[in-house]
């Protein structure tokens, strides 16, 4: 047997949903998909990051939960093609007034690495391939 990561899920207060997206499209570039028709009422939104030829390398749920408070350590963390793009990203989540934390650059071998954080506190970190 084996397994893959499908999606992971981070949540947002009700109402939150423009905020994601300007984390999730605007400032980390993936695309939002509809959701199924029997969970749109739920609230939330889905984003997915596609390779080149079209595959989905990564997926993100944002459900809308009443009472939401974000996980202080649990993350997701998208993977990036390079030092410019993690880079480029950050510059993007700070103009929106995002937290970036590069506090912990240097502490993953292998990768460079940063930690932001979501309009409602989640944590995401953000990695690309660096020194060993």
């Amino acid at each position: 047997m084996s397994a893959r990561l499908h999606h992971v899920q981070v949540s947002c207060p009700p109402g939150g949903e423009d905020d994601a997206r300007r984390l999730w499209v605007g400032a980390l570039g993936l695309v939002e998909v509809e959701k199924p028709p029997a969970l749109r009422a739920r609230g939330g939104a889905w984003f997915r990051s596609y390779d080149e030829q079209g595959r989905v390398v990564a997926e993100v749920h944002v459900g809308a939960e009443a009472d939401m408070v974000p996980a202080r350590r649990a993350h997701p963390a998208l993977l990036l093609d390079d030092e410019a793009a993690l880079e480029s990203a950050a510059d993007r989540v700070a103009a929106l007034g995002l937290e970036v934390d590069r506090s912990e650059r240097g502490t993953f071998p292998g990768y460079l690495r940063l930690h932001v954080r979501d309009a409602a506190g989640n944590r995401v970190e953000l990695l690309a391939p660096g020194p060993d």
